[in-house]
């Protein structure tokens, strides 16, 4: 009887310990979770990047967003139009295309204030001496081709019946071929860096990645899962860009979501490098990699040496350059507009 109870009593120890062994298992497995943090307190929260504040009241003093960019023949093609009067932006207005693209380049139409002498988009209140309308010859999505030209003129010489002028359209195979050898170039010099930072062991919640994320500058972006390091002025795509999955973002309950990935991006044409973009998105990845316990590589998943790093850092400074002496320098509106 004593030997039955014996067996019983470790039986009941060693399934004990198998609970407390499978409980602190799953707390060591947990997803990370954010800090409690006291209310107000997430006001108060710095980068640690001081070099380059991000805060708030850095943006207060930004200058204000620039204005779309005026239709340029570097990569626009440009049809000017002849007017017997100047007509008024409402005019204009009404008689503005539903739809601003053609194909899948933008479509636009734009007016020389008769006040002020610069060429703007059509505003009520303005009088315009000219107009001009254009198209842009490529984007991402490739070179503007005979269809897409086609549909420009057709929707260039509605506008005009519309408001009695006078196109001056230019020829189709020029604006073809133009489009082909720029769309050719910025296909040779597009360029989308990404960094991965992977955990090494316990996951991640995203509360946690937002948390430490906004400790390093990051601000919430447009969707669900994407975070952002904001240009120093306003209106301006941002330098660097966090990204993880956006189904775990928006679960039910975040805190049982794990994360083992995140991924940092720079879309390098579009940000000017003035910032330091590739500098600080490899400080970004280094500084989150070291507060969750994460390792930085490609998007192949291989660790990246600091010589690879170093590597790439010559390579994007030829490519500013080449851009740049192109005219599209990295950054500018024109850049932002055929990088898109």
């Amino acid at each position: 009887m004593s030997l039955q109870l014996s067996l019983l009593v470790v039986g009941v120890l060693l399934l004990l310990a198998m609970a407390v062994y499978y409980a602190w298992l799953a707390r060591k497995n947990r997803p990370r979770q954010a800090e409690p943090v006291e209310p107000g307190l997430e006001a108060r929260i710095e980068p640690h990047l001081s070099d380059h504040p991000l805060d708030g009241d850095s943006f207060a003093s930004s200058p204000a967003p620039e204005k779309k960019p005026a239709l340029d023949p570097l990569i626009d093609a440009v049809a000017p139009i002849a007017l017997e009067a100047p007509v008024s932006g409402e005019a204009v207005l009404a008689a503005l295309p539903s739809t601003r693209r053609v194909g899948s380049k933008p479509f636009s139409i734009e007016g020389l204030n008769a006040q002020t002498q610069r060429w703007e988009p059509p505003t009520a209140g303005q009088h315009y001496s000219q107009l001009q309308a254009g198209v842009q010859l490529a984007n991402r999505s490739g070179a503007l081709n005979d269809i897409e030209f086609s549909e420009f003129v057709m929707k260039t010489q509605n506008f005009c019946d519309a408001i009695n002028g006078t196109p001056d359209l230019p020829a189709m195979r020029n604006e073809v071929n133009r489009a082909r050898e720029l769309d050719q170039f910025a296909s040779g010099h597009d360029a989308q860096l990404v960094l991965l930072v992977q955990a090494r062991r316990a996951a991640w919640s995203p509360s946690y990645i937002q948390q430490t994320a906004a400790r390093l500058g990051f601000v919430m972006g447009s969707m669900a899962g994407r975070l952002v390091i904001p240009a120093s002025s306003n209106g301006q795509p941002p330098v660097v860009s966090l990204n993880f999955d956006t189904l775990t973002a928006l679960a039910d309950d975040p805190t049982q979501s794990a994360l083992r990935q995140i991924t940092l991006g720079l879309d390098v044409a579009q940000v000017d490098r003035t910032e330091r973009p590739f500098e600080r998105l490899r400080e970004l990845a280094d500084a989150l990699a070291h507060e969750m316990d994460g390792v930085v590589t490609d998007d192949q998943g291989a660790a990246v040496s600091p010589e690879g790093m170093a590597v790439i850092a010559s390579e994007l400074e030829q490519l500013y350059d080449l851009l740049a002496q192109r005219e599209l320098a990295a950054g500018s509106p024109l850049a932002r507009r055929l990088f898109s």
